[in-house]
Order: structure tokens, then sequence, then C-alpha cells
């Protein structure tokens, strides 16, 4: 038995062949995880059945890190090497639509809106992961800046909003205000980005609600892009403007609202500047 470390074959061909299972299990077809293993064994240098499995979750580890969806069936083990890291991301170099493909599968058109979204309470100090846990995935996250790969995925952002609207209407209408529902506007659809916010909606009392929506397939800790203009927005109207942190949406859609200032709940960081001539 081999207890070296992994090559970069080694890895390249369990990241394939986790993704094959990943993408039957998003689909809900059915698959064995022992005749993968089985399959997978003989192309490796003598590694153990048991070195395979954890191998596997530390790719769970790895998509979590990445704001990606992973196997339910193997929990995320943290303390691998990076060389795994960037196995992961060659995969998903090389096969660039598997974030537009599962986006769109994990969210078909007409979404019902007898189902909410679970809101809980946002990040905080008292929630957060082992701080060695939590170092690792926020290097993944810096290193392959997911936060600007959710913001360009314009089906992942688009369905996001879409299922907060439905949410939205829904509660109203269970709040017994069918009026206040009926008036709920999906404002980037209808006018297009610019205005700071994607829904306008209401509370059941009538007060404004000016939604903007960010939507990940990843854990609630992924880090986000907001823009200046959003941020403005959510400074001059703070009593009606929140954010909503979609997380979890390739499963099962998981939220979380966030009210100004933002930066009592995130660390603000500046990742571009406009240049002006003298």
């Amino acid at each position: 038995m081999s207890n070296g470390p992994w090559t970069d074959e080694e890895n390249d061909l369990i990241v394939a062949d986790y993704f094959a299972m990943l993408a039957d299990d998003i689909a809900g077809r059915r698959y064995s995880k022992a005749e993968h293993r089985r399959a997978i064994l003989p192309l490796l240098n003598g590694r153990s059945e048991g070195s395979v499995e954890f191998k596997h979750q530390n790719i769970s580890a790895v998509l979590k890190g990445l704001g990606e969806a992973w196997i339910p069936g193997y929990k995320p083990a943290f303390n691998f090497q990076m060389t795994l890291v960037d196995a992961v991301a060659r995969w998903l170099f090389f096969n660039p639509l598997w974030f537009e493909r599962h986006s769109a599968e994990l969210a078909p058109p007409g979404l019902s809106e007898s189902a909410p979204i679970w809101v809980g309470p946002p990040p905080t100090l008292l929630n957060k992961p082992p701080p060695k846990d939590l170092e690792q995935m926020l290097h993944i996250a810096s290193k392959y800046d997911v936060a600007a790969r959710d913001e360009r995925n314009r089906i992942l952002g688009r369905a996001g909003e879409e299922r907060v609207l439905t949410h939205e209407r829904a509660a109203l209408r269970s709040a017994g205000r069918d009026d206040l529902a009926r008036e709920v506007r999906w404002v980037s659809e209808e006018d297009g980005d610019g205005a700071g916010y994607d829904i306008a909606s209401f509370a059941p009392d009538g007060r404004s609600r000016l939604i903007e929506v960010k939507t990940t397939n990843g854990w609630e800790r992924t880090p986000f892009h907001i823009s200046r203009n959003e941020l403005a927005v959510a400074e001059e109207r703070r009593s009606e403007w929140c954010l909503f942190r979609l997380w979890n949406f390739a499963r099962e859609p998981k939220a979380f609202e966030l009210h100004p200032p933002l930066d009592a709940h995130v660390s603000l960081t500046a990742t571009s500047f406009q240049a002006a001539f003298h």
C-alpha cells in the first residue's frame, strides 16, 4: 500500500471520478460509490479503499471552499494539500459549462411558490468553524476568487433572484397581503441593473423592502461581490434596503439577511479602482 503524497495524475483521476458521481447525485440518478471506488483503485498507486474514501472527503472540503456543491455522503474533511485544490481547479477550468449547466438544472423555470426559503441568522463569530478549517476555506475562496465567479454566473444569479421573488410573494400571501404580493417587482429584470437592488417588495405592514440578492451554491460563508452603487443605496436607504444571501442553492436553498451598515457584518475589501487622468 502506498502512503506517499498523491501525484497530480492520481489527483486528476479521482477528481474526475468524483465529478461524475456528483453529476449523477445532482441529477437524481442512481449510482454506486462502491462501484466507482472499485473501478478507480487499480488506476492509483496502491492506494487503500480507506485512503480513497478520505480523499473523496477532501474533495468535498475543496468544493466547499470553492463555493460549490459537494456529495452529501462524503462529509468535508480538511487539512488537505493544495495540490488537490489545483486538481479540482484544473477540472473546472477544462469543464467551464459545469457552473451554468448545473445552475440551470437546479433552478428550472416556474419555481414553486409553496416551498418557502429557510431564512436563518447570518454567520457570526459564535458559529464560525474551527480556525484552521476557516482559514483554509477562505484561502481557497480568495485564491480562486469564487465571489467573482458567482457574480459572473448570470444563470445562477437570475435563478436566485427569481427564487427570492417567488418567496417574497408567497410570504406576503401567507400574511394575508395579496394586495402587496401583486405589487412586488423584479426590478433588475424589468428595469435593468443599476437600481442598487434586485427586487422591490414589502413587509406585511406595508413598509418598503429593497432586496439585493446574492446567490451561491456554496456554504453560508462563501464571499460575495457587492458594487459601489449597491453600497451607496444601502447607505442612502438604510431602513428599506437589505442583502438577501442565498446559499446552498444547488441542494436546498437557505438564506439570511444583512441590513446596513454592512461593515457591521462583513469585512469590505476594495478590489478595483477607477483611474482618471490628471
